[in-house]
């Protein structure tokens, strides 16, 4: 039989064949006479036998086991309030600051320059924002828009909250708005089939891009009041 077996005989060992007929696993050899088993140079194996590759991403242990996660509802365990009461922004990774409300990158992104849009006060529902944290989060939004699509270039945006954990929300206790930029192609298996998804830039420095290109607050008041319609005159009435 060509192949070996463990000492009982009930077990096949690992590499090796467990039924007559079949050849030894790839990465093994039988050595001559039955002796030893010979590992064999991976470089030589035809593409038909393993043609997988491996994309090893041991970071999200940290997501999976839920260790950032906060402890509680309370604003003691929030890491957006903690982002919000501390200046550090590169810790925290925050590219942008309103007057009540933040843009911070997502610490677990979907695809590169993932934002959130994050008001001050720890509160959980969109009914709760006041008229002037409502606005701003707007605005920040499309600022965030606007910053990603010159440096990124992405196809297209997904713009969203999940309010409450039943609706996907990852920290239910504190309201946050999604800014995901898309791209052709960016659906493909890794993340349909493995719940993976390969992020090619370090977190810190797409920080520091989008924080770079993010305009200053006279820019962004500038450009709304540009934006505001205008009364018709008396010639465009006529």
């Amino acid at each position: 039989m060509t192949g070996h077996r463990t000492s009982d005989d009930a077990v096949p060992a690992t590499g090796h064949a467990s039924a007559v007929g079949h050849a030894p696993a790839v990465g093994h050899a039988p050595a001559a006479g039955g002796g030893a088993v010979v590992p064999e140079d991976a470089a030589g194996f035809p593409r038909g036998l393993d043609d997988m590759q491996r994309l090893w991403t041991p970071h999200r242990m940290v997501y999976i086991g839920g260790e950032n996660k906060p402890k509680d509802t309370t604003a003691g365990s929030c890491p957006f309030c903690a982002a919000a009461g501390d200046a550090d922004d590169e810790r925290y990774l925050v590219v942008a600051r309103g007057r009540s409300c933040l843009v911070i990158l997502n610490l677990y992104p979907y695809n590169p320059g993932h934002l959130m849009v994050v008001p001050h006060r720890h509160v959980s529902d969109y009914v709760e924002l006041t008229p002037a944290e409502t606005v701003e989060l707007a605005e920040l939004t499309q600022t965030a828009i606007r910053v990603l699509t010159d440096v990124y270039r992405p196809a297209g945006f997904n713009l969203g909250m999940n309010q409450g954990e039943v609706a996907g929300a990852g920290i239910a206790a504190h309201l946050h708005q999604h800014v995901v930029p898309r791209w052709l192609g960016d659906a493909n298996f890794l993340p349909v089939v493995a719940r993976t998804k390969a992020v090619p830039e370090l977190l810190g420095d797409t920080r520091a891009r989008l924080a770079a290109a993010w305009p200053s607050a006279a820019a962004r008041r500038l450009r709304s009041r540009s934006a505001e319609p205008t009364s018709p005159t008396p010639e465009d009435l006529a």
